[in-house]
C-alpha cells in the first residue's frame, strides 16, 4: 500500500474516531452537566474513540493478526498506552480551548485540533511499536 493511500485511510479513520468521540461528548454532556462534566465527557469520548481506533488501525492500516485474544489484550493496552501521552496533547488543546474562548462550542474545535495532531503523533508510536513484531514473526493479515 502507498504512503499517500496510508495517509489517506489513516485520515479517514482518525476522522471516524474523532466524530465518534465528539458525539459520545456531547451525549455526555447532554445527560450530565453538574460538576466536571466536561472532564466526564472527555473520559467517555476517549474511550468511544479508542475502541474505535484500534480496530480500525489494527485492521485496515496495519493488516495486523494477532495470535491469540491474550496476544490481542497486550497489543490493545500497549496502543492505550502510547494514546496516553497524544490523549494528554489532545485533553489539554480542549480545555485551554475552553478557558480561553468565550464561544460555546470552543471546546470542541480544541478537540479537534488535539485530536489532530495526537493522532499524527500516534501513528508513528503504533507503527514503531505497536503494530511490530521481531523479524520472523508473522504479523500482517495479507
Amino acid at each position: 500500500m502507498s504512503s499517500a493511500s496510508i495517509a489517506l485511510k489513516y485520515t479517514l479513520f482518525a476522522g471516524i474516531a474523532t466524530l465518534a468521540n465528539l458525539g459520545a461528548q456531547m451525549l455526555s454532556l447532554a445527560i450530565y452537566d453538574g460538576a466536571y462534566s466536561l472532564y466526564v465527557a472527555m473520559f467517555f469520548g476517549t474511550l468511544c474513540g479508542l475502541g474505535i481506533k484500534y480496530i480500525l488501525d489494527k485492521h485496515l492500516i496495519f493488516h495486523f493478526a494477532t495470535r491469540s485474544r491474550s496476544e490481542d489484550l497486550g497489543r490493545f493496552v500497549l496502543y492505550s498506552l502510547m494514546g496516553v501521552l497524544t490523549t494528554l496533547v489532545f485533553w489539554g488543546t480542549e480545555i485551554l480551548f475552553d478557558s480561553l474562548f468565550a464561544f460555546e462550542k470552543a471546546k470542541f474545535l480544541g478537540a479537534a485540533l488535539g485530536l489532530a495532531a495526537g493522532y499524527t503523533v500516534k501513528y508513528h508510536l503504533d507503527k514503531r511499536f505497536v503494530f511490530h513484531r521481531r523479524p520472523g514473526g508473522p504479523s500482517r493479515l495479507c
